[in-house]
């Protein structure tokens, strides 16, 4: 918790730093510290993104970051800035910065920290963007903006991988500084995000910030919009907030396409990013066939399409009977599955219609185009992969609109609460494992260690096999399904299967230099026979 409390300051000081040094390009989206801490976020993910695609974003990368940035914030003396708070506020930020820090102290226990976070910040620090990496693991080819972000400050910064604490803190400052304090209410339940590097949370918080900007009356579109799409290049679920800001310029503003030109731009490095490292413009869809041949194999996307359709409903049916339902049987059973996704689900659709009627009654342009906005990412997400964790987004927009007036005394009360009650959940978590069975990351909570009070909790593993097929060499975790800290390359077991089931297996595109970049095969007899030894490892290692 202390090492977290001092990599936060210094990191801190670093984005307000380098955000007072891009406004000078671009402008400011809006006063204070808060503001140029997240034009330094913005800025910095640009940059460090710009040049994975040549060098690593290592320490050495770090380093000359981290001391420009902190001398820009002595320079400009922007510590002073923390002074134009009051007491009474300056001591309320402090406090819900240690309950955050505290918060995050904790092992990390979402599993996308093991099979996708940790291991994409490994390819990023040691190799930087590496073209066809889906073709290693398919899930590596996402490569979010926010892990690049992260892998910036992973050399010394903040080894220990609690970039969302910072954010946290940040969105807590500007809170107070915008005095929107409905949003007081939203932390306790982000506290659960705040462990790993999880995209969730820039995207949920970012967003609320940027729609928060828009309805109290900020006309900066271009900044507006080329952070909408920043988010959007974080987790490409946020569709709704640069739709939504592109609807309000051109029907609440006068047009103009210089207002669009910074996010375009940012767009196009996303789309640039994902056609490298994926072979397609967006992660997962394989739309706009460019032709590269670094692309996925078109089975394994197959594979990779039936496993969202099961996740859909929660691997409670089998491929084939998900194909026999009608549309009705499709709608019915999402709403009727077991445990507590069901209750979200309908709970989804309630907010939607409240919604709806909500945006009838007030009659305002800007609510209007928001719900249109929504509908159409909650369309888009129910007909591909409609997993409750691609719309939770949803639920704190829905609440932002509806409680946007709730006064600071309301809602530091209902802060205290719910807070009080997260941290005892992250503390003693047989209790939600009591309440709620169904709540599988429960399960991965541990509680409280006295260690993390001075270091956060971190697993560490390090048992892994060697295998070879052509000319990759690799590992794969030995008796654990993902590689959070298995030396690279490594392939998690399930897509080796998925692989091996498709006939192909990836291949370096240069066997000296891992960092050129994977490409897929075709099994050879030789690599067949080469392949059953790894398919018995881990069906043994399964036993």
């Amino acid at each position: 918790m202390i090492l977290v409390l001092l990599s936060s300051v210094l990191i801190l000081s670093v984005l307000a730093g380098w955000g007072k040094i891009l406004e000078r390009f671009t402008g400011s989206l809006f006063s204070g510290i808060s503001g140029s801490m997240i034009m330094g976020i913005l800025g910095l993910s640009l940059i460090w993104t710009a040049l994975a695609f040549f060098i690593p974003v290592n320490i050495y990368v770090e380093i000359p970051f981290v001391v420009s940035g902190l001398f820009f914030f002595f320079k400009e003396k922007l510590y002073q800035d923390f002074g134009r708070f009051s007491k009474k506020d300056g001591f309320l930020i402090g406090t819900i910065s240690l309950a955050i820090a505290y918060s995050s102290s904790f092992y990390p226990y979402i599993l996308d920290h093991f099979g996708y976070y940790v291991p994409t910040v490994k390819w990023l620090t040691e190799y930087g963007l590496v073209k066809g990496i889906s073709n290693l693991d398919l899930t590596l080819g996402q490569m979010s903006v926010w892990h690049i972000f992260q892998a910036g400050f992973s050399g010394f910064s903040d080894p220990f991988l609690r970039i969302n604490t910072v954010l946290l803190i940040i969105y807590t400052l500007y809170i107070f500084e915008r005095k929107s304090w409905i949003q007081l209410c939203f932390i306790p339940v982000l506290l659960l995000f705040s462990q790993s590097p999880s995209p969730d949370l820039p995207v949920i918080t970012l967003s609320l910030i940027i729609l928060n900007e828009m309805i109290a009356g900020n006309r900066n579109i271009s900044l507006l919009f080329a952070y909408s799409v920043f988010i959007f290049s974080i987790k490409p679920t946020m569709i709704w907030l640069p739709l939504f800001v592109f609807l309000c310029s051109v029907f609440l503003f006068k047009p103009n396409y210089k207002n669009i030109a910074f996010g375009v731009c940012i767009l196009l490095l996303f789309m640039i990013k994902n056609i490298w490292t994926f072979g397609y413009p967006v992660f997962p869809v394989a739309a706009a066939d460019l032709g590269f041949n670094w692309k996925p194999n078109p089975e394994v996307l197959k594979i990779s399409s039936k496993y969202a359709i099961l996740k859909t409903y929660d691997m409670q049916y089998t491929y084939e009977e998900i194909q026999k339902f009608s549309t009705y049987d499709m709608v019915i059973n999402w709403l009727k599955l077991h445990g507590i996704k069901s209750k979200i689900n309908i709970l989804f659709i309630l907010s939607l219609a409240a919604f709806f009627v909500f945006a009838c009654i007030k009659k305002s342009k800007i609510i209007t185009l928001v719900f249109i906005s929504v509908l159409i990412k909650s369309v888009l997400v129910l007909a591909f992969s409609a997993q409750y964790r691609f719309f939770i987004d949803v639920f704190f927009v829905i609440i932002f609109l509806l409680f946007i007036h709730f006064s600071k005394r309301n809602s530091l009360i209902f802060f205290s609460v719910l807070g009080v009650l997260v941290i005892g959940i992250l503390t003693f978590p047989t209790s939600i494992r009591r309440m709620i069975p169904s709540f599988r990351p429960g399960n991965f909570m541990t509680g409280f260690k006295k260690e993390q009070l001075y270091k956060p909790s971190a697993y560490h593993y390090n048992q892994f096999d060697t295998f070879q097929s052509g000319n990759l060499k690799f590992n794969i975790s030995k008796d654990y399904p993902f590689n959070f800290d298995t030396p690279l390359p490594a392939i998690s077991s399930g897509y080796v299967l998925d692989d091996i089931q498709a006939e192909i297996f990836p291949q370096y595109i240069d066997e000296k230099n891992p960092g050129k970049g994977f490409i897929w095969k075709k099994l050879t007899p030789q690599q067949k026979k080469e392949t059953e030894a790894i398919i018995n490892n881990i069906k043994n290692t399964d036993k």
